[in-house]
């Protein structure tokens, strides 16, 4: 009986602060501030990024006032189910699985394509035989673990690069748009030929009991599709396809 009390206050509580946002409260825009260009954190100490100018862009055409947490990516959707955020901006792929827990908007990216990193003298590695660094609860580590190779986990895109260069994987697996840069910037990094189209784009979740604030990020995204600031967007940062 207790449970069921419990579940009962935590599902009010989750529609007042649903109804709450809807009218003016502030609404807290979760993401993880460890992917460049999507997010990150800058030399001021703040979020930072093509989800950070888009994020706040959205927030002003919805007429919400935004502000923005960091959590780390492992936690990022309990974190938002037991409401310590109302929204996730982070790079998140719309998956049926992730789906099923959460809600999303529309896609605010096309799906871009994954890429694979490797040593230099390795460019004709067979992905299929492979040990793969990817961040644990991302596309890309789902892919390798159905798909034959050996699967390396780890809680840091930042520790799946370490991984390719210190030989604990002969390959990271991410979104490319996240490695490109590494790659111009790296002599001891290559990128494959080979590319990956994984998911259905990157869209907004947020708790499925908050539909009124799901239509107002819903009808921002639109709105910024229509007159072409979403595209500007995507160019400046360099995201993948323009819509």
């Amino acid at each position: 009986m207790k449970s069921i009390l419990l579940g009962t206050a935590a599902l009010a509580l989750t529609a007042s602060m649903a109804l709450a946002a809807s009218h003016g409260a502030v609404v807290r825009m979760g993401t993880e501030g460890a992917y460049p260009p999507y997010n990150f954190i800058n030399d001021k100490g703040e979020v930072d990024g093509f989800e950070r100018e888009l994020g706040d862009e959205l927030c002003k055409r919805a007429e919400l006032t935004c502000e923005w947490v960091t959590n780390e990516w492992d936690s990022i959707i309990p974190n938002l189910v037991a409401g310590n955020y109302d929204v996730i901006i982070a790079g998140m792929s719309i998956t049926a699985e992730r789906d099923a827990v959460i809600d999303f908007t529309q896609n605010y990216t096309q799906p871009d394509p994954s890429a694979y990193l490797v040593a230099p003298g390795n460019e004709g590695l067979d992905v299929s035989k492979a040990v793969i660094a990817a961040q644990a609860a991302t596309i890309q580590a789902s892919f390798v673990a159905s798909n034959g190779a050996t699967l390396v986990e780890f809680a840091t895109p930042e520790e799946t690069i370490s991984a390719v260069r210190n030989g604990e994987a002969d390959a990271v697996l991410a979104d490319k748009a996240y490695l490109d840069p590494i790659d111009a910037e790296s002599e001891d990094l290559v990128m494959l030929e080979r590319t990956e189209l994984i998911g259905g784009g990157v869209g907004m979740g947020l708790r499925e009991s908050d539909g009124e604030l799901k239509a107002k990020f819903d009808a921002a995204i639109q709105s910024m599709k229509d007159d072409g600031t979403l595209n500007a967007l995507i160019a400046k940062w360099e995201i993948g396809e323009a819509f």
